[in-house]
């Protein structure tokens, strides 16, 4: 900036002539002196206004206080903000309540990773929920020495519940507001009996199995292959004459059904087990929990919240491969018992297909059609044959490698069986209820091969399968969350895994996309049915974890360090109210100082320059 340029600014700064103490103005000339009082009562009139605007807080903080007055603040910022969020909740509930009064499943839409692609799927989902077989009769059962027995009997399906149970006036709360950090599907609440009220509800006798009395499997030594499709030296060769009539639900059957290289299954038939463990297996037990880990694909995760009772006198039974084995024995945390924690490990022999780390949910690309994993790999052999490797149990809930248990057999049993007078019990899919979707879904995740998915999903569009639709009810969804399977070991329900089972080992080993099939042939021979529940409900007992080769990628956790915030300065000898003065630092003052006079020398040096100009 130039000296000229300062003479420009007539009005900011003074013009030269003002050097010496006259201002030109537009009739008669003006002293600086006489300007100067003026700015200063232009200064005093704007400092008079502020200072009025500054007296009310001032006031208020002399009253009350400066700590008090932000408190209140504070708390009337929190009361507006729950007051808003309260009413997005209310926006977001006004649809979902009209639904909830027909007991639809629009309250627990929130709870899911969006909403399905079919428009009509919420009224579809709610409807089926409420439209359960009219011929369910229920009954309240109660000891005279113990009035918490709640037995149910009907002959199938959810019921109304008696007036006196616990859960009747249970209802979904409204859902948690959105929240972006957590995404995907969530876990809703669920209304679990206490323990003893929960065994005390346990049938003292086997629930009836529909038409089929008899059941049992095929034995074959040496199984060839005569047709194209499918199947495996394990799970035997039935020819598609076999397959259906394995549909036609009679008092008697045999069916295919694994293990057919000898009558008892475990002992050279592949997925062979030790004769200690052999004879463990054949022993009785009211309920089982199994699961299974292959390929030392996953961390064996310790059940949580499982009563005394439970621990006495459920059994948990862990299937791992001589690889998983290995890595056990290695880490030192097998016992001599055969134990980890809970479970109760089963060493399997002679798997009898390949790539079992992947339990058959990856096909290898590089592996040609006839060398593709069929069955599923490890964990479809317990999963959907665990009535064979255990013929002497009456419940059993399997649960995926992957997945922890959080709640109590007794009352997962109680819930999802015994309440709703079921002997099969599985969750819906979180997001996908239709067979054709769930099979581009596949295709696109790369699950498996694309040319035996659609191979598969037109040899069931020839058979009759059609999309889902509100025809179907009172099916609620043809497409499973299959890691839970909560079963009573029934001829029907035993029946019914056989079959699902074949069409895993004839097709691919994606069983969600053979499940409604297999379901829909038998329930149009007999009058059975499938509680399928809720996903949400699935997450509120099981909490899944990521696997081991994903687990050993991630970091080590950071130590957090918690930094305490600085204490107060104290308050003795100060009256309330008064406003405490902190001192500016001096480095502040300091760098304000150098600042003022580097302007007033470099002022200083101008008006010398135009002056000796």
């Amino acid at each position: 900036m130039t000296g000229g340029s300062l003479g420009v600014r007539t009005w900011s700064y003074g013009t030269l002539p003002d050097i010496n103490g006259v201002i030109p103005g537009d009739e008669k000339l003006l002293h600086s002196k006489s300007l100067v009082n003026v700015r200063k009562n232009s200064t005093k009139m704007f400092s008079g206004f502020r200072e009025k605007e500054r007296s009310l807080p001032s006031v208020w903080c002399r009253c009350l206080g400066c700590r008090k007055i932000s408190m209140l603040l504070l708390i009337a910022f929190a009361l507006l903000v729950f007051v808003l969020g309260s009413l997005a909740v209310d926006k977001e509930t006004i649809s979902l309540n009209v639904d909830q009064q027909i007991g639809t499943l629009s309250m627990v839409l929130p709870y899911v990773n969006g909403a399905p692609s079919n428009p009509g799927a919420s009224w579809i989902f709610g409807k089926k929920d409420k439209q359960k077989d009219e011929n369910y009769l229920v009954a309240n059962i109660l000891n005279e020495d113990d009035e918490n027995r709640f037995r149910i009997v009907g002959s199938k399906g959810a019921s109304v519940l008696p007036s006196n149970h616990p859960c009747t006036k249970f209802t979904f709360p409204p859902p948690p507001p959105p929240n972006l950090r957590r995404i995907g599907p969530r876990p809703c609440p669920v209304c679990y009996l206490p323990v003893d009220q929960a065994i005390a509800s346990m049938p003292s006798s086997p629930s009836a199995s529909p038409v089929l009395q008899n059941l049992t499997y095929v034995h074959d030594e040496n199984p060839i292959k005569t047709e194209p499709h499918g199947g495996s030296d394990f799970g035997g060769y039935p020819s598609i004459k076999q397959r259906s009539d394995s549909f036609d639900v009679k008092e008697s059957m045999t069916v295919h059904c694994g293990f057919v290289k000898r009558s008892k299954p475990g002992l050279q038939t592949g997925f062979d087990f030790d004769e200690s463990d052999l004879a463990e297996l054949q022993q009785f037990h009211d309920i089982i929990v199994a699961s299974a880990i292959f390929g030392n694909y996953d961390v064996i995760q310790q059940p949580r919240n499982v009563s005394e009772e439970a621990k006495k006198n459920i059994p948990f039974y862990m299937f791992i491969d001589e690889e998983t084995e290995a890595y056990v024995m290695n880490k030192s945390i097998l016992d001599s018992s055969k134990r980890v924690g809970l479970w109760r490990i089963v060493v399997v022999r002679n798997v009898p297909y390949s790539d079992a780390r992947r339990n058959g949910k990856l096909f290898e690309h590089c592996q040609s059609k006839d060398e593709k994993i069929r069955g599923g790999g490890g964990d479809r052999v317990p999963k959907l044959l665990l009535h064979r490797i255990f013929p002497n149990v009456r419940y059993s809930i399997w649960i995926d490698g992957k997945l922890q248990l959080v709640v109590d057999p007794y009352q997962i049993l109680e819930k999802f069986l015994w309440r709703q007078n079921a002997n099969f019990a599985i969750s819906r899919h979180y997001r996908r209820f239709d067979v054709f979707v769930e099979a581009e879904a596949n295709k696109a995740a790369g699950k498996y091969d694309n040319s035996s998915i659609d191979e598969q999903v037109d040899f069931y569009k020839q058979e009759g399968l059609t999309p889902y639709s509100e025809a179907k009810f009172p099916i609620t969804s043809d497409v499973p969350e299959g890691c839970v399977l909560i079963k009573e070991h029934l001829p029907i329900t035993n029946l019914f895994t056989c079959l699902w089972f074949n069409e895993v080992d004839r097709f691919t080993s994606r069983d969600q996309l053979s499940f409604a099939i297999v379901r829909d042939k038998i329930m149009a021979k007999v009058d059975w049915n499938i509680n399928m529940f809720l996903d949400c409900e699935r997450r509120n007992f099981v909490i899944q974890t990521y696997h081991r080769d994903l687990l050993e990628q991630m970091p080590p956790p950071v130590a957090t360090v918690i930094r305490r915030p600085p204490a107060l300065p104290s308050m003795r000898g100060r009256t309330p109210g008064k406003r405490i003065t902190r001192r500016r630092s001096s480095s502040r003052r300091h760098r304000r100082a150098a600042a003022g006079s580097e302007l007033r020398v470099s002022i200083r040096q101008i008006l010398i320059i135009s002056c000796s100009c």
